[in-house]
């Protein structure tokens, strides 16, 4: 997917918070080969490797236009890779920590994929996830109802943006199985309070809304986009909305 770093940048202060209960759980150690898996703007990693005094942290991102930005936060502690997690994972490197902050959610099949994760943690290492938890959250969840209605889901062939996001019970049975330790697995609403359905909309854009924006094109494009607003609009009508987001935590030593 084509990233806007502009518009996820909107609402930087809003997507620090879960960062933060995050990096809360983390084992402070010195010199750890890190990982961060899914960097976007770099910002983040550079403030992981603040708290990590003489670690090595590597961010990787598959966007071009996030890793643009990634550059200002390049130091000696700190470098950038562009490539997808799945290949970031896919290798014979070996992590101190494994860090993921709002992007693993866009890769599939999770019963798979944390395992793999995990195998690429050092005895003694650390993973520490944050994600949105997609499939109870209200914007994709009406995104999806969307793409499966017509005439959108003939203009988007078919496709359906199905979360891959497990309920919080199951990761934490995949860290149990795979050895974990001082498990951590919860769900936390962040509560969003935006002027009115417009800026719900400008928040969703920038991330849930790009898998079927991107797939339309012309008059089918702007027709999905303004029955999503108008959905919105009847679902929070008043100013300022209160939204609930709902974020899953994940920490466990390995």
């Amino acid at each position: 997917m084509a990233w806007n770093p502009e518009t996820y940048n909107k609402f930087k202060t809003e997507r620090f918070a879960p960062f933060l209960d995050l990096i809360a759980l983390i084992k402070i150690r010195p010199d750890l080969d890190v990982i961060d898996l899914g960097c976007g703007t770099g910002e983040l990693t550079g403030k992981l490797a603040e708290l990590l005094p003489g670690s090595s942290v590597l961010g990787i991102d598959s966007s071009a236009e996030m890793l643009d930005d990634a550059k200002a936060f390049l130091n000696e502690q700190v470098r950038f890779e562009q490539n997808t997690i799945e290949a970031g994972i896919d290798t014979k490197s070996k992590w101190d920590l494994v860090f993921s902050n709002a992007a693993i959610q866009w890769v599939e099949d999770h019963e798979t994929l944390f395992p793999s994760i995990i195998s690429n943690i050092k005895p003694g290492g650390q993973l520490a996830v944050q994600m949105p938890a997609q499939h109870h959250n209200v914007t994709n969840q009406m995104l999806l109802q969307l793409s499966e209605e017509d005439p959108f889901e003939k203009d988007l062939a078919g496709f359906h943006r199905l979360s891959p996001v497990l309920n919080i019970e199951d990761y934490a049975r995949i860290l149990f199985e795979k050895g974990g330790s001082e498990i951590t697995v919860y769900e936390k609403i962040y509560p969003l309070v935006l002027k009115d359905s417009d800026a719900v909309f400008e928040w969703t854009s920038g991330t849930a809304l790009l898998p079927y924006v991107q797939k339309l094109d012309g008059e089918n494009r702007q027709r999905f986009v303004n029955e999503f607003k108008l959905r919105l609009k009847t679902k929070f009508p008043g100013s300022p909305v209160f939204y609930p987001f709902k974020r899953i935590i994940i920490s466990a030593l390995f």
